[in-house]
């Protein structure tokens, strides 16, 4: 591994790399999109055919991504190679060739930084073949589940955040940009080397580092923002540091989420990427409910379900078990719904959690399963969820028929029937931005939307619906708020004027 404490190093390189214009947009243009997304599978076949030229550019991209050897005269020509050297970057063949030491993958930041995620060889991310090592304290790069979490964390300035399981260092990276103090942890001390580089050839500040299992090493310490992507798969033995928790079943990722809420400050959130059981006989709901820590409010969103089979495949194929001895491959197959069968688990779920400490006395707790698309990144979205939660909290019916609501930006009408009816046999509103939610209304619920602008009270409008329709307002005014507080939760409708 590459020496963390030479910076000049590090800061020689980072100048070195942008100006060969080695930067996600730069690959985007050299290799084009076929290409750069079968990199983004570790498929690095098409990344070889576009890389054939003498251009410095295609030597960095040979170099640093695809592993392969790259005569030191070409190398000399954009990099400090004595200095690589010496602080452990580069290593040199007896025939004149350079090689990398560690993956040096081009990371665009969301305001359009050029950053830079290390990771270990051939690990950058999984793909066909597997992660390429079988190494226990394997480091890997920047995958889906890392750039989902990046996307729906909460950006708002916060004095400390807090990275658990830091990895390579990209959700620190990230927590840099608009946190005044960063602390990661990692039980591989191989992670945190990873992630100090990452930090360095990024040209972000400096985190506290810390080596220990999840929070042990911040005992006492609390936080504005908590982030995890924790080795949350649930499997038959800890094989490898960055997957396997180390615990039965789902029992880490329920650790983490119940031990959040003692270490947030009021107002802080805690997201994590999560997998959990789905067991004979249980909700999956309740389950995952049970986690909630006391004063928090929560929104679990169950994005994936997969069977037994399915999820043991998919993470033999991640270790690249696949390509072993097919006696060893069944033997570590068996070896998964021996552990699945044990725990009555039929199932297993994928998908969010984000606790935030509110210390209400009755928490919002929200579950459900949405597997549709959405549109990242979500972090004001999810933001704007919980602030909605805490409105409807304070507003009973009364209040709700007095409030003031406009229409959310990019919400359209569907009107679903058969061919020539008069009537549609129902109303859909569907949003075209973050969540990207659809959801059935009756016609007084459509009416209502359709009309706010912010002008009329809630109840002045349902009293002008009734008059058109023939309707009783006060039985109206009774029924509805149940609608109208439906459409607020789901980012429908949002208050004017509070």
């Amino acid at each position: 591994m590459p020496l963390s404490d030479r910076s000049e190093v590090s800061a020689r390189l980072r100048e070195a790399l942008l100006g060969a214009d080695f930067t996600a947009d730069g690959l985007l243009e050299l290799l084009g999109a076929p290409a750069y997304a079968a990199l983004a599978r570790s498929e690095t076949v098409p990344a070889l055919r576009a890389t054939r030229g003498d251009g410095d550019l295609e030597a960095l991209v040979r170099l640093f991504l695809l592993q392969r050897p790259v005569p030191r005269a070409r190398v000399e020509r954009v990099l400090p190679v004595r200095s690589l050297l010496e602080a452990g970057w580069l290593t040199e063949e007896g025939d004149g060739q350079l090689r990398a030491t560690v993956d040096v993958r081009p990371y665009g930041g969301p305001d359009g930084e050029d950053w830079f995620i290390v990771s270990d060889l051939g690990c950058a991310v999984g793909g066909a073949g597997g992660i390429g090592s079988r190494e226990e304290g394997v480091v890997l790069g920047v995958g889906g589940a890392s750039t989902t979490l990046a996307g729906i964390t909460v950006r708002t300035p916060v004095r400390s955040a807090l990275d658990v399981g830091t990895g390579s260092g990209i959700q620190a990276l990230h927590a840099a940009q608009h946190a005044t103090r960063v602390t990661a942890t990692d039980l591989n001390p191989r992670a945190l080397h990873c992630a100090r580089l990452t930090l360095a050839l990024s040209g972000a500040p400096e985190a506290d580092l810390r080596e220990g299992s999840l929070y042990e090493p911040v005992e006492g310490e609390t936080y504005d923002l908590i982030v995890s992507n924790p080795p949350f798969v649930i499997s038959p033995g800890a094989r490898l540091t960055y997957r396997d928790g180390g615990m039965g079943g789902d029992d880490l990722c329920r650790s983490i989420v119940q031990q959040a809420g003692d270490r947030l400050n009021e107002g802080g959130y805690a997201q994590f990427l999560a997998n959990w059981q789905h067991v004979e006989g249980e909700e999956w709901t309740e389950r995952v409910r049970s986690w909630v820590p006391r004063g928090c409010d929560a929104w679990i969103v169950q994005r994936e379900v997969q069977d037994v089979t399915q999820y043991a495949e998919l993470w033999l194929r991640d270790a690249g078990d696949h390509r072993t001895d097919p006696a060893e491959y069944a033997a570590r197959y068996d070896a998964w719904l021996d552990e699945f069968e044990a725990r009555k688990t039929r199932g297993v779920g994928f998908g969010w959690i984000t606790l935030r400490k509110s210390g209400a006395a009755e928490p919002s707790v929200t579950i459900e399963e949405w597997p549709h698309p959405v549109e990242q990144p979500l972090g004001a979205t999810v933001r704007a969820h919980f602030a909605r939660q805490d409105y409807l909290r304070g507003h009973d019916d009364a209040a709700l028929l007095a409030a003031h609501f406009k229409l959310a930006g990019e919400v359209v009408q569907e009107q679903v029937g058969l061919p020539g009816a008069e009537d549609p046999e129902h109303v859909v509103l569907r949003q075209h931005r973050g969540m990207r939610r659809a959801t059935q209304v009756d016609t007084v619920g459509a009416g209502f939307a359709g009309v706010c602008d912010g002008t009329l009270s809630a109840g002045r409008i349902l009293d002008a619906i009734a008059q058109l329709m023939g309707e009783d307002p006060v039985l109206l005014r009774d029924r509805t708020p149940a609608q109208i507080r439906l459409l607020v939760e789901q980012g429908f409708l949002e208050p004017v004027g509070e």
